[in-house]
């Protein structure tokens, strides 16, 4: 079976920042223990040969992307998939949660939660998402058998990527955090979640 591998970037705050919705519209590099999320993803990655790595056009994936490829052999170009990019969060961009939660209420953030409904303001397609995702799985299906794809992303896009697979583990959560990663087994059947949110 072939995998896609999927990763969330590495942190853009320091213990000690104050944390805000980062978005498409705000740039930001790997904070230093962003780098140490890279470096960890790199070593745990040290022993797995990558076909193809596609991230998206912000600082903060290609960062972590090229920490995993770097110093290997025969390492895939590295591509950009503009649908990779963050969400906008619109009104809410770089804005703490807490003021998040004030304009649009714990609800709105419960529901982008459990089931990626975009709360109001957000600039987000779902259709489009979830329509770009299967045409990622459907384009590895075609891959050989233990071919391994890198794709380093945010999470407001990983979150679509459970609704277009066959299987999910019980009691899976949307929310890929900092470092985390999770990977999708894809073959003549389908495609499943094998795991999900793991950190090395």
């Amino acid at each position: 079976m072939a995998r896609l591998i999927i990763v969330r970037h590495g942190n853009t705050f320091d213990p000690g920042d104050t944390p805000t919705r980062v978005g498409a519209r705000t740039d930001l590099p790997l904070s230093t223990s962003g780098e140490q999320q890279a470096a960890a993803l790199a070593a745990h990655f040290r022993d797995t040969h990558f076909v193809a790595a596609f991230c998206s056009p912000l600082l903060r994936t290609r960062q972590t992307a090229r920490a995993i490829l770097a110093g290997r052999a025969g390492a895939p170009a590295l591509r950009i998939l503009p649908f990779l990019t963050e969400i906008d969060y619109g009104p809410d961009e770089n804005q703490t949660e807490d003021a998040v939660i004030a304009r649009i209420g714990a609800a709105a953030i419960d529901a982008w939660d459990a089931d990626a409904t975009p709360p109001p303001g957000w600039h987000v397609d779902p259709t489009a998402l979830r329509a770009a995702w299967a045409d990622l799985l459907a384009r590895a299906a075609n891959l050989d058998s233990d071919a391994n794809v890198l794709v380093v992303t945010s999470n407001g896009i990983a979150r679509f990527l459970p609704d277009v697979v066959n299987e999910l583990p019980a009691g899976l959560e949307r929310k890929l955090k900092t470092g985390a990663r999770g990977s999708v087994a894809i073959d003549a059947t389908g495609a499943r979640i094998l795991d999900w949110n793991v950190r090395p």
